[in-house]
């Protein structure tokens, strides 16, 4: 499955916001350096989605990113 993320980093408190079934908005408070922020938004989707393996597929370098979100076998 994959999802479409827009990325907020730097903000003030932790938010998923689920547009649809398969796009959300998530905020972090983690800046967007040394991968930081990518890391934490994997680890947010990875709660949302347990047992999962989650791994960013396009916009490593965007606010926007698609992630793919595949059963852990």
């Amino acid at each position: 499955m994959y999802i479409h993320v827009k990325a907020t980093t730097g903000a003030n408190k932790e938010e998923i916001k689920k547009i649809s079934a398969d796009h959300f908005e998530i905020s972090v408070k983690e800046p967007a350096k040394q991968n930081l922020a990518n890391k934490r938004i994997i680890a947010l989707v990875q709660k949302m989605y347990p047992n999962t393996l989650v791994r960013i597929i396009n916009g490593h370098h965007s606010r926007s990113k698609l992630i793919s979100v595949e059963e852990n076998d």
